[in-house]
C-alpha cells in the first residue's frame, strides 16, 4: 500500500509518516499543490492525505486536476477546516472522507483502510479474458502471468480508464510522465509497443489498437 500526504506542516508530515510507516505502509510527501500533482501523474498511489490550505496550489485545485485529468486516487481530506459548508464541499468534489485535525491515529487509519475497503473493487478489472489488480500490481491473460513494468501497468491503467474510447497521446504523457508540454519524444509509441507485446503478442485477440494520427483504443475485438 503506498500513500501520499500532502501538507505545508514539517511537524504533521514527519508524524504521520511515521505512524505509517509503523503500521507497514509505505508513503511519500509533498509540501505543496504542484509537487503532489506532479508525483501523482508520474506515479501510482493507492490513496492521498489531502490538506486544503496549501502553498500555490491549494487542496481544491489539486482534487480538481486530478478529477479532471482522470486521476482516480481515493482522497481523504486531512484539514483544521473545520466549517459544515467546507466538509460538504470537500466531499461533493470527490473526496472520499473528510478528518479534521487534530485527530487520534488510530481514527486516521481506520478510516484510511475503510476508505481502501469501500475503493478496492476499483483496483480490480475483469475486461474479457484480461485480469488486472492495480492494488498488487498483477497482470493475467487467460490464466497466463504478465510482467508489467511500472510504466506499462500506468499506461494499461489509462487506457482501461477509457474502455473503446481514444486516448491521445498527450494524455498518456500528462498523466503517466507528467509532460504537460508539446514533446515530439517518442516515449509513448516505445512503451505502447513493449505493452502491447506482451499483452497481445502471444494472444490471437487483440486489444490495443493504433488510431494513427490520434492515439490508442483498448478494446476487444469482436470474434
Amino acid at each position: 500500500m503506498r500513500v501520499l500526504i500532502v501538507d505545508d506542516d514539517l511537524k504533521y508530515l514527519s508524524f504521520v509518516s511515521r505512524g505509517l510507516d509503523e503500521s507497514g505502509i509505505d508513503c511519500q510527501t509533498a509540501e505543496d499543490g504542484e509537487t503532489a500533482l506532479a508525483t501523482l501523474r508520474t506515479l501510482p498511489f493507492d490513496l492521498v492525505l489531502l490538506d486544503v490550505g496549501l502553498p500555490g496550489i491549494d487542496g481544491w485545485g489539486v482534487l480538481e486536476a486530478l478529477r479532471r485529468e482522470n486521476i482516480d486516487v481515493p482522497v481523504i481530506w486531512v484539514t483544521a477546516r473545520d466549517a459544515i459548508d467546507e466538509r460538504i464541499k470537500g466531499l461533493r468534489m470527490g473526496g472520499d472522507d473528510y478528518i479534521i485535525k487534530p485527530f487520534v491515529f488510530g481514527e486516521l487509519l481506520a478510516r484510511i483502510h475503510a476508505v481502501l475497503r469501500r475503493n478496492g473493487e476499483q483496483m480490480r478489472q475483469t475486461i474479457g479474458d484480461i485480469e488486472v489488480d492495480y492494488g498488487t500490481s498483477s497482470v493475467t491473460r487467460a490464466g497466463q502471468v504478465i510482467d508489467l513494468t511500472r510504466t506499462e501497468l500506468a499506461l494499461l491503467r489509462q487506457l482501461t480508464r477509457h474502455l473503446g474510447e481514444v486516448v491521445t497521446r498527450t494524455h498518456l504523457l500528462q498523466c503517466v510522465w507528467g509532460i504537460d508540454f508539446n514533446t515530439e519524444t517518442n516515449v509513448v509509441d516505445v512503451h505502447i509497443a513493449r505493452l502491447r507485446k506482451k499483452l497481445d503478442g502471444p494472444f490471437d485477440q487483440k486489444v490495443i489498437q493504433t488510431i494513427r494520427g490520434s492515439g490508442y483504443v483498448f478494446a476487444l475485438e469482436e470474434s
